[in-house]
């Protein structure tokens, strides 16, 4: 009888430390179940997600050490080995696990970058698929998806292709028989050929045997950034042919064994069978279709914030005089909402196929 006794004061002495944990178990899967349930249409949300998981899964781990049944000496140097484990983590978290949390964290808390943006980080570039806490999918012209460590990204300087619009140019030598007022004129044409805003021309080096020049302008739709670089470079051809000038070092002039008279321009072409444009395939609309829908979605959840702030500026007091807004306003966010879960769905049937 005496064993027995002690088996079950042994076993009573556990039972608040099995309590402690089963109620940890259990609540956290259940916090993650109806988390999960209600912010599956937020990609945003999947931060604040694991934030607080991590967060309630270390409150847990602290809840089961206090009810542990040992002397208060024992327990007291448990919590300082899970100080000491913690405080050792920090201290390595450049390149450890905590480490891309933290970026994850700070990324977020900048947010100098969003789903659907064009970035450039090292050389790597490309419009942001995904933020997660631990890394960022981003992808490339190639529609290649890559994934990167946030550590990399906040370690790393990152560009980010302003929405307004951005600057882009394209580089060309001529030779110095060229006058450059002329060359400057013809380039300035090129950017408003390419549909360009606010196109300028500079003398960007003087060499040796040619000077070289760079045709700039404002793209104001940066999601046709590709196509919109090919069109301004074929429109310093086609500006620079037309107008009778060569785009060749002179020293091809000096070796060539044809007539001086005689130009390297290409013959004039029919586009299409009858002499008609043949529709253009944008290359965006193709390499970057997973950070399209990204953006898209991301527009949306804009739309319904900006309509939802709206809403709350209405006072209550003076909604009944303004029923007609308020349901206008309503009416929107439930529309916007239906769009957004739409097109979340279809995002994630999409990565089911793939």
């Amino acid at each position: 009888m005496g064993l027995i006794e002690l088996t079950l004061d042994a076993a009573l002495q556990f039972i608040p430390t099995l309590t402690a944990l089963a109620l940890s178990i259990a609540g956290l899967a259940a916090l993650n179940w109806v988390l999960r349930r209600r912010w599956k249409d937020d990609p945003d949300a999947q931060f604040r997600f694991q934030l607080i998981m991590l967060a309630l899964t270390l409150a847990g781990v602290l809840a089961v050490v206090m009810t542990l049944p040992v002397t208060d000496t024992l327990r007291g140097q448990l919590l300082s080995l899970i100080g000491i484990l913690l405080s050792a983590a920090i201290a390595l978290s450049s390149t450890t696990f905590i480490g891309n949390i933290m970026a994850g964290i700070m990324l977020k808390l900048v947010r100098s970058a969003r789903p659907g943006d064009f970035i450039t980080v090292e050389h790597l570039t490309g419009r942001i698929a995904e933020m997660d806490l631990l890394h960022t999918q981003i992808q490339t012209e190639f529609r290649d998806l890559v994934t990167v460590p946030n550590l990399y990204m906040v370690t790393n300087p990152m560009q980010v292709l302003r929405a307004s619009g951005t600057i882009i140019s394209a580089e060309v030598s001529l030779g110095y028989d060229v006058a450059h007022s002329d060359a400057q004129q013809l380039l300035c044409r090129a950017t408003e050929r390419a549909e360009l805003r606010d196109g300028f021309a500079h003398v960007r080096e003087l060499g040796d045997f040619s000077v070289t020049y760079r045709a700039a302008g404002l793209l104001e739709d940066v999601t046709s950034l590709i196509s919109a670089r090919s069109r301004l470079r074929e429109a310093v051809l086609d500006e620079l042919h037309d107008a009778g000038i060569e785009i060749v070092s002179p020293n091809f002039m000096n070796t060539r064994s044809i007539a001086d008279n005689e130009r390297i321009l290409p013959k004039p072409v029919l586009k299409g069978s009858q002499g008609e444009e043949e529709p253009e395939v944008q290359a965006e609309d193709i390499a970057f279709d997973v950070a399209k829908e990204a953006a898209s979605t991301e527009e949306i959840r804009k739309s319904i914030e900006s309509a939802e702030a709206e809403l709350a500026e209405i006072p209550e007091d003076s909604r009944d005089s303004e029923d007609a807004k308020v349901a206008r306003l309503e009416t929107k966010i439930e529309k916007l909402k239906g769009r957004l879960a739409k097109a979340e769905e279809e995002r994630a049937a999409a990565k089911l196929e793939e």
